[in-house]
């Protein structure tokens, strides 16, 4: 069924838009062995901090106080291709990822059709805004998606082991990163870092839990799509809190998500729709 194939893709889609890069969620490097045209590893003279080494300090504690906040709203746009989607609700990532969004995507066949997102730690629903097969849910359970193939391992780890602190920390592991001034970010005046990381390097940098073939599968996906870069901007506010997150994939559908995060700490309630409204696609 069409509509099964775009509501898998728009689902995976919503979980990158919300922030969600995949990268190790363990140790990072120091900063040292990346280059930055904000300067370089090492100290001056007087033993000040180098621009660079400002910089990974300053994420450092961004993604400390970010995770530690362990839910808040979002809302955000993401762009792919001639498509584009938006979308707005709030993610609890205390114990995997609890989410709800309301999507309205531009562009193709649902273009202006509402629709509805539901996350929990072993599923994802999408409800298209019209009934399939005499349902009004589709479900997509993630340890099926990874017995069907490598990239199925790559989605549930995505879905499982997430939070918006992961583009920071992706950009911490790389070295690679200066401080591009202070800006203001829906009323709050936030400090922009940005930086630039190549799709091999970040390929290396996907969870342990992820298996040789499974990273070598996402490589050659990415491959084929022409992807070689991903540029991340973040700006954290005078709290240490993420704020805003701008992610740009190159490629043949090049793509371009911008999320803004608020009310950290707010209460999630994601109730999973009853099984006697969900379907499971063919092959899924």
């Amino acid at each position: 069924m069409r509509s099964t194939r775009i509501a898998a893709a728009v689902a995976a889609g919503v979980v990158m838009l919300a922030g969600l890069t995949a990268c190790n969620k363990g140790g990072t490097n120091n900063g040292t062995g990346g280059g930055s045209s904000s300067g370089g590893g090492g100290s001056d003279a007087a033993g000040a901090k180098s621009p660079l080494e400002a910089a990974l300090a300053s994420l450092k504690t961004a993604s400390q106080q970010t995770s530690d906040k362990k839910s808040a709203k979002i809302d955000g746009t993401q762009k792919v291709g001639p498509s584009s989607r938006t979308m707005k609700g709030a993610m609890d990532w205390s114990n995997g990822i609890n989410m709800t969004v309301d999507i309205t995507t531009t562009g193709g066949p649902m273009a202006g059709k509402p629709m509805k997102a539901v996350y929990t730690p072993q599923s994802m629903y999408m409800n298209m805004g019209m009934p399939m097969g005499g349902k009004n849910w589709i479900k997509y359970d993630y340890d099926a998606l990874a017995k069907k193939s490598p990239l199925g391992s790559v989605l549930k780890d995505a879905m499982q082991n997430n939070d918006p602190v992961k583009s920071v920390n992706l950009l911490i592991a790389s070295g690679k990163v200066q401080q591009a001034g202070k800006e203001d970010v829906r009323g709050v005046q936030a400090t922009h870092y940005t930086g630039t990381v190549d799709v091999a390097e970040m390929v290396k940098m996907q969870s342990k839990s992820l298996s040789e073939s499974d990273l070598k599968a996402l490589e050659a996906q990415l491959q084929q799509a022409g992807a070689t870069k991903e540029t991340i901007d973040l700006w954290i506010g005078p709290d240490n809190l993420l704020v805003k997150k701008r992610e740009q994939m190159d490629g043949k559908n090049a793509s371009d998500s911008t999320v803004f995060y608020s009310d950290y700490g707010t209460k999630v309630s994601v109730t999973p729709p009853p099984a006697s409204d969900t379907m499971t696609p063919p092959g899924a």
